[in-house]
């Protein structure tokens, strides 16, 4: 009998009070997880960019997992803020259960979604605004990314484990604070975890396939072996805190946003809401973004601190 079928079996019988503690380890589920990640972003019609849907808006992603009850998660709630979910947190709040009784472990799925050169070239280009196609990628590339998300739940429910993605259920909630706006579920602070990355002068997450890019995560009760977190610092891999030189993306901010001493949220917003908005209905999205200060900079498309590092162009 497979496990799937013994997880149902003790379903009935129990009320899923059981099978929490039996279907906990699946065989290789890291290795069947990211290859269905990477097939989903190869094959989605919806990874195209509009209109003639020719071009990919997302490279290969890279994938790693992190222990939802690892101590990090608690910390969060103070570096971003009280509100911020642990993994427990989110995952129980998602069944209306309490964090305690969800489950006996969680892990967290956490992916990176490169963005492709076409579309970083074309925003190389501009210097107030973002590009159409970057717009694009903005917008329709987080349907996209919303669509991975459901994707990933569903294999991972299809194989007998509770999964939820925080940042699609109704709990999402976009909080403000004296530095700013924050969410209860940061993406790049999940991707941290997993130790994808670290973290830039820009705010920005900077992997090992650059800074242009979009996150995603998935929480679940299936024990997924966390991936290593080998960054000494949580900015080891931005050139300004490597050796103090690098600016790049303070000259690439049009709104004045990023200095030395970082990155103001307030001011970014406040220029986004004020000085982009006219951008929505000429684009035909609800949201433009801006993403100026991910490209042309030395970390668009790497990590800029290892010498063994490929080029991406």
């Amino acid at each position: 009998m497979l496990l799937t079928d013994v997880c149902e079996k003790y379903r009935k019988e129990y009320n899923d009070v059981v099978c929490p503690m039996i279907a906990q380890v699946k065989p290789d589920a890291n290795q069947l997880i990211i290859e269905s990640i990477e097939t989903f972003v190869r094959d989605s019609p919806l990874n195209r960019l509009p209109p003639d849907q020719c071009l990919p808006i997302f490279d290969t992603p890279i994938v790693q997992f992190a222990d939802g009850d690892d101590p990090i998660f608690t910390e969060y709630k103070t570096i971003i803020g009280k509100a911020h979910l642990t993994p427990r947190e989110a995952l129980a709040s998602a069944f209306d259960s309490k964090p305690g009784t969800i489950a006996p472990h969680t892990s967290v799925i956490s992916w990176i979604l490169p963005i492709s050169r076409q579309i970083r070239q074309t925003n190389r280009r501009h210097i107030l605004t973002p590009s159409r196609p970057w717009a694009y990628t903005r917008w329709y590339g987080e349907l996209f990314n919303e669509a991975l998300r459901k994707h990933v739940v569903e294999l991972l429910t299809s194989w007998g484990y509770r999964a939820a993605a925080p940042m699609m259920q109704p709990y999402f909630k976009i909080l403000s604070n004296e530095r700013g706006r924050y969410s209860n579920w940061s993406e790049r602070h999940i991707a941290y975890a997993a130790g994808l990355g670290t973290f830039s002068l820009s705010d920005g997450f900077i992997t090992e396939a650059g800074i242009a890019h979009r996150c995603g995560s998935v929480v679940t009760s299936l024990v997924l072996p966390p991936s290593p977190r080998t960054a000494k610092s949580p900015y080891e891999n931005c050139l300004f805190y490597a050796n103090g030189k690098c600016t790049a993306c303070i000259a690439r901010c049009p709104g004045g946003a990023i200095t030395e001493h970082g990155h103001d949220k307030r001011k970014c917003y406040q220029y986004q809401r004020e000085k982009l908005s006219y951008l929505t209905p000429k684009y035909g999205v609800r949201v433009v973004g801006c993403g100026l200060c991910q490209t042309k900079v030395p970390c668009e498309s790497r990590n800029p601190t290892r010498k063994r590092n490929h080029k991406r162009s």
